[in-house]
């Protein structure tokens, strides 16, 4: 039994009882003389006192089949009559010799690749060239033959081409099997992801079917020079530290990176790749769920994503109308709005505007902070930016020690002046 109660020390005194979790414990009579766990029919689960005792009173019985072995019920009893044993799991580590190139999971939306992967494949073909190995893209859709030379030239030797109708548009379960069937086939060392909303959903679903580890949201991803293995950064503790994860023992090495911290290589119109076609069985393409309509999100002004110019604003901005201050410049600047998370949090924008650690990581050529405080957890989203502009009332404010140009003063007052003045300049 991994867990016993200990008859001749347990006085029923109940202490066991309130400290379990899982109400998996009762006292109850013994009758004299009989061990209970040999008397119960067989997976009853009740566990044994051990030793018979000369009289009935009541003990302790525990319920193998709620008990998890948590332990709590351990140090709860004063008289040290409950025992744990716990057998540790022998582990084996896998064979990783024959794992070889860098993959990376290209995202197509409506059968368009998303830029993400050509940030990836860039940053692939970096890897590659300290590791001597080939660049492969994992494409899964239907009609994407015209897509397939943009991943060539952006960096892929290889393309893993899976297509049919079933699988036109992103599915768990069946984008799941087939990434599953194509990395136990063809062994990849290192499989990257986008940490978008699909590249989320569907690596790490991969990574526990194949028994591997994974890092999310990466900013930084390089090759250790001696042992040539994959060194994979990302913020932690809330942004504070940046801890650098490696895996070590066991293939694929597994990372999601965001949308805009690589940048794409330039496409190279003389790069020449291989296609490889898979085809599964239907049975690999079934799904338990049924997808009913793509709704495209409406947006009035430029994606947040892909914009070169963006104009955020934060706690400072004070309520969510006074975010048509910044709508007002973003239309003069043809640029998209943005905001802190403090400012989503009140709701007064939509979390899909949010920039940092939780919401998007964004690049952009200019990025305008306005009342905006500075907090890591928000330069870890924008801190790539070519520009910063930042606008606040208090000089002391962390934002402007990564600010290009800071501007100290009333953002109500500022950026009303702003506008005007590239209104006038932009019509010249």
């Amino acid at each position: 039994m991994p867990i016993q109660v200990i008859v001749e020390k347990c006085t029923g005194c109940m202490l066991c009882i309130k400290a379990c979790p899982f109400d998996a414990i009762r006292i109850m009579d013994r009758p004299e003389g009989r061990g209970l766990a040999s008397d119960r029919p067989e997976g009853h689960g009740l566990a044994s006192f051990g030793q018979s005792h000369s009289q009935s009173q009541k003990k302790a019985i525990i319920d193998l089949n709620k008990c998890t072995l948590c332990g709590a019920c351990v140090p709860a009893c004063k008289f040290k009559a409950i025992l744990i044993e716990k057998t540790p799991e022998k582990c084996s580590l896998p064979d990783i010799k024959d794992y070889k190139g860098i993959w990376v999971f290209a995202e197509q939306k409506l059968g368009k690749a998303q830029s993400v992967s050509y940030e990836l494949l860039g940053k692939a073909r970096e890897l590659a060239d300290k590791l001597k190995c080939q660049v492969s893209a994992v494409f899964i859709g239907h009609n994407l033959k015209d897509q397939l030379d943009e991943l060539i030239w952006h960096g892929a030797d290889n393309i893993y081409l899976v297509e049919a109708p079933e699988i036109a548009n992103f599915q768990d379960e069946p984008y799941t099997r087939i990434l599953v069937e194509l990395v136990k086939k063809y062994k990849p060392e290192i499989l990257l992801c986008g940490a978008t909303a699909i590249g989320r959903s569907l690596i790490s679903r991969v990574a526990i079917k194949i028994k591997a580890g994974l890092t999310a949201d990466c900013t930084g991803l390089d090759i250790d020079p001696e042992k040539k293995i994959l060194l994979q950064t990302r913020p932690a503790f809330g942004g504070n530290i940046m801890a650098t994860i490696i895996s070590p023992n066991y293939r694929p090495q597994m990372a999601t990176v965001r949308h805009k911290v690589f940048q794409p290589m330039q496409p190279d119109k003389h790069r020449k790749g291989k296609v490889i076609k898979e085809a599964f069985d239907a049975a690999v393409y079934e799904s338990r769920t049924k997808l009913l309509d793509i709704v495209e999100e409406v947006e009035t002004l430029v994606n947040l994503a892909e914009a070169d110019i963006i104009v955020s604003g934060g706690r400072g901005m004070g309520g969510p109308e006074n975010f048509k201050l910044l709508e007002e410049l973003a239309h003069a600047l043809g640029a998209a709005v943005g905001a802190s998370r403090a400012a989503v949090d009140s709701g007064w924008m939509p979390y899909s505007h949010q920039v940092g650690q939780t919401g998007r990581t964004v690049a952009p050529k200019i990025y305008f902070a306005c009342g905006i405080s500075g907090q890591i957890q928000h330069l870890v989203g924008m801190q790539s930016s070519k520009i910063i502009v930042a606008i606040n009332k208090d000089p002391e404010a962390p934002i402007f020690k990564v600010a290009t140009y800071g501007i100290v003063g009333d953002l109500f007052q500022v950026i009303p002046s702003l506008t005007k003045k590239f209104k006038e300049t932009l019509k010249k």
